[in-house]
């Protein structure tokens, strides 16, 4: 295999975080920094809440399942084109969803604004293993993108919420378009090729017929999912129920994400004492426990921060728990199809939150608890049940 382009990426580490952190975390922001418009949305664009929650979950969806298809894109034209074009058509929906009114061209433009995301992410994370593949920088490159992605959803609620106090729910697109038009043409001098002159060979049946990747990759979906319906309903029963404000709300849901961040420097200890399929476990032990304890609040307390936000805290923990090793555990032993097998984790996990947190959602009500205490329950049984097959001798 060829590396020669790849002698053109000499940038220091902090330079290189400079140039792709943007576009990892405007993928997560598009998402965090709207919700504390939600509720006002179905009474904004003429609709109902049932086609605002369409909004997020074709994003969730879009998201991951476009990795797929933009993941084979760069590997034969190349990372900078679909980073460009992403960039891009992430940054004119974003101005066109500041403008519009109508309910279905709002949806329409927000599954292009994911489009858009997910071939920048695509590119980014290819990018990162194209140039820092066996070199020590690669471990840090991800732990520092990690890190300031987990901010995302702590400080994203609340700028959403100041920006549209302020100026109105419009310009919290405008603001997306702005940032996404800056990074563009950040990338677009600075951002040199770094596909190999030869790529590896796309093997997918062995990955969709591996069942440690679907056990693993369950395991991810519950926790990712309980995010995801905690954030899809959280609106809802925080501003609508109890009463919160729109910045109340995002500094409630700010506390969330900083559990995650306090308990993610302890993830590495848990992991070495407990394994990758220990740690799993717990996990998912850990998501049941929070979902027991939503179940009591919606059973016999008022929506509050005690009844709702705590027993999220919760969660929280057991999601750190599991995304710390259910990665090294669906891709173990893939080898030089490992960028093919991240693609289909991604994007079966993306179909997997998308699909059935959205089905709770719409089932159990998302003015409720129901929705993520039965999301969490259904998933993580499922994920324990693949871990305890997996783990009987052959």
């Amino acid at each position: 295999m060829s590396y020669s382009k790849i002698q053109r990426w000499s940038y220091s580490v902090p330079a290189a975080l400079l140039l792709m952190a943007p576009f990892d975390i405007l993928t997560s922001l598009a998402m965090d920094i709207y919700l504390p418009i939600v509720p006002v949305m179905p009474r904004a664009l003429g609709t109902t809440p049932a086609v605002i929650q369409l909004t997020l979950s074709l994003y969730m969806l879009v998201l991951g399942t476009g990795q797929v298809v933009f993941g084979p894109i760069s590997d034969i034209v190349g990372r900078r084109p679909v980073l460009i074009g992403g960039a891009a058509l992430f940054a004119a929906s974003s101005f066109l969803l500041a403008a519009i009114s109508s309910a279905p061209l709002f949806v329409v433009l927000r599954l292009l604004q994911a489009v858009g995301a997910s071939a920048a992410l695509v590119a980014t994370f290819a990018t990162v293993r194209d140039v820092y593949a066996g070199r020590p920088e690669s471990s840090t490159i991800y732990s520092l993108l990690g890190s300031i992605l987990s901010l995302v959803p702590a400080l994203g609620p609340i700028t959403g919420a100041l920006i549209a106090d302020r100026f109105g729910w419009r310009a919290i697109f405008l603001v997306l378009g702005l940032l996404s038009v800056a990074a563009f043409f950040n990338a677009g001098m600075r951002w040199h090729e770094t596909r190999p002159a030869v790529t590896a060979k796309i093997a997918v049946r062995p990955i969709l017929t591996s069942f440690p990747f679907w056990v693993y990759t369950a395991g991810f979906s519950a926790a990712m999912g309980a995010f995801f319906v905690f954030f899809s309903t959280a609106p809802r029963i925080l501003i609508d129920r109890a009463g919160f404000s729109g910045v109340g709300f995002s500094v409630a849901f700010a506390t969330v994400a900083l559990v995650m961040i306090v308990t993610a420097p302890f993830a590495k200890r848990f992991v070495i004492g407990w394994g990758t399929a220990g740690s799993l476990a717990r996990g998912m032990a850990t998501l049941l426990l929070g979902a027991a304890l939503l179940a009591f609040g919606e059973l016999f307390l008022q929506p509050s921060f005690g009844s709702f936000v705590v027993p999220m805290w919760i969660i929280a923990i057991g999601i750190v728990l599991t995304t710390a090793v259910t990665a090294n555990g669906a891709l173990d032993g893939f080898g030089d199809t490992a960028g093919t097998a991240v693609a289909f984790y991604f994007c079966v996990e993306s179909i997997i939150v998308g699909f059935a947190g959205t089905f709770f959602v719409i089932l159990l009500g998302g003015d409720s608890a129901w929705p993520l205490a039965g999301y969490v329950c259904a998933t993580a049984l499922t994920t324990l049940a693949g871990l305890r097959l997996l783990r009987k001798p052959a």
